[in-house]
């Protein structure tokens, strides 16, 4: 299955919150309020949403009333383009039998199922954007 760690999740996380206030009144937030709303240190969630910006995800700006806006709409911004910054694709199969059985020979039983439980996760994470995140009462309804 596609797994991906903490730091993925973490970016996730700020990159979700920066929809949240996106979709409310698109003002800019800064890394450390993007910190403590979603419990990721300081330096950190500053970390994630540089690279974010870098990758042309959010926008950063200096100065007042600087901070991190989207970079494109919500609906354009999907899961799978903040995991793969932080992720590197796993090499290693999930085999219930260790490392060396599927791929060498006859796959484990579970082969299959696994293939196609890694299909299943790259779909959602491709196919799901961030407008997920987008509040309700911000006139933009969720659409993926």
């Amino acid at each position: 299955m596609f797994r991906y760690g903490k730091l993925a999740r973490q970016a996730v996380s700020a990159v979700s919150y920066v929809a949240e206030c996106h979709a409310v009144d698109g003002v800019a937030v800064s890394s450390a309020e993007v910190g403590k709303a979603r419990k990721i240190p300081k330096a950190l969630a500053a970390k994630l949403l540089s690279e974010a910006a870098s990758a042309g995800i959010l926008k950063g700006t200096t100065g007042p009333g600087g901070g991190y806006r989207l970079a494109r709409p919500a609906g354009e911004i999907f899961l799978m383009d903040v995991v793969e910054l932080f992720e590197r694709p796993l090499s290693e199969s999930p085999c219930p039998f260790g490392p060396g059985w599927c791929g060498k020979g006859e796959p484990c039983p579970l082969h299959d199922d696994f293939e196609k439980l890694e299909g299943k996760s790259r779909e959602f994470l491709e196919g799901t954007s961030f407008a997920v995140f987008l509040k309700k009462d911000g006139g933009a309804g969720p659409t993926s």
